[in-house]
């Protein structure tokens, strides 16, 4: 079973030297694919294929211990492409294997 998820979220900036921006799983989607494709790799994440805007990459989703929560990293490249900014409301699509 493949998992198609389709949500709006803010992108977000970590607190640290890294400079990492992610964008935070709605709670209901989290859940479900928490419970729907329990196939986890390394510190528990989940590899999906993400969709902004015109940019589609691979890459994982990593769990937040502190809300339970996935959180999809944004990477540099997709940023510059689609003009994304720290606080940037956009539309997200997931797609999670299940295999």
């Amino acid at each position: 079973m493949t998992g198609t998820y389709r949500f709006a979220s803010t992108i977000w900036r970590y607190p640290g030297e890294a400079a990492w921006r992610f964008v935070t799983l709605p709670e209901p989607i989290s859940r479900e694919i928490q419970l729907f494709h329990p196939r986890r790799a390394g510190f528990g994440s989940v590899k999906v294929t993400a969709a902004i805007g015109g940019s589609e990459w691979r890459t994982s989703l990593f769990p937040d211990k502190k809300t339970g929560r996935y959180l999809l990293p944004i990477k540099a490249d997709v940023r510059k492409k689609e003009h994304l900014e720290d606080g940037a409301e956009l539309e997200v699509s997931l797609v999670v294997p299940c295999d």
